[in-house]
């Protein structure tokens, strides 16, 4: 039996703005691609997707075009990893950067790990609210509101905020 994860998606320009999406653990990241565009109804676009750390920090980065030079920390294709390669535990994240020259990105986390229903066709979406942001307009959707789940996730990383004692170096 396949696994399958379970991915929420947010967006920082629309705070009511969810998706989430069951999808194979061996779906390459090329296809996770192309199922978010078809999700959202955006064009074909370049994209990488990166890991991140538990403070959103990109890590590892993987592109739409092959961009493998062979150095130790060059970008990998998205055709070539698929998503059981780069996740592994619970709350893992992905940025899906969608705007490589507006810095716009959606931030996905695994929300769980479930065996595949026999029945299921896969990838899907299982929930959503809000629409997308405007895929190449960011000014059209900028919405923000009080008790927003993007805002109840970042919460965590405001503590510093106005600290003149915390040192943005360490």
């Amino acid at each position: 039996m396949s696994m399958v994860f379970r991915f929420r998606m947010l967006s920082d320009e629309n705070d009511n703005f969810v998706r989430d999406y069951e999808v194979l653990y061996d779906m390459t990241l090329l296809d996770f691609h192309n199922f978010i565009l078809q999700s959202l109804e955006y064009e074909e676009c370049m994209a990488s997707f990166f890991t991140a750390d538990d403070h959103w920090e990109k890590q590892r980065e993987f592109t739409f075009m092959d961009m493998d030079d062979g150095s130790e920390n060059a970008p990998m294709a998205m055709e070539k990893v698929t998503l059981g390669q780069i996740i592994h535990d619970r709350r893992d994240r992905l940025i899906y950067l969608f705007d490589l020259f507006g810095d716009r990105a959606y931030f996905l986390e695994l929300t769980g790990t479930y065996e595949a229903d026999k029945d299921g066709a896969y990838p899907r979406e299982i929930y959503a609210q809000a629409d997308a942001p405007d895929q190449y307009d960011p000014s059209k959707n900028r919405v923000e509101g009080e008790g927003s789940i993007f805002s109840e996730v970042m919460s965590d990383f405001n503590d510093f905020e106005g600290d003149d004692n915390y040192d943005d170096a360490y």
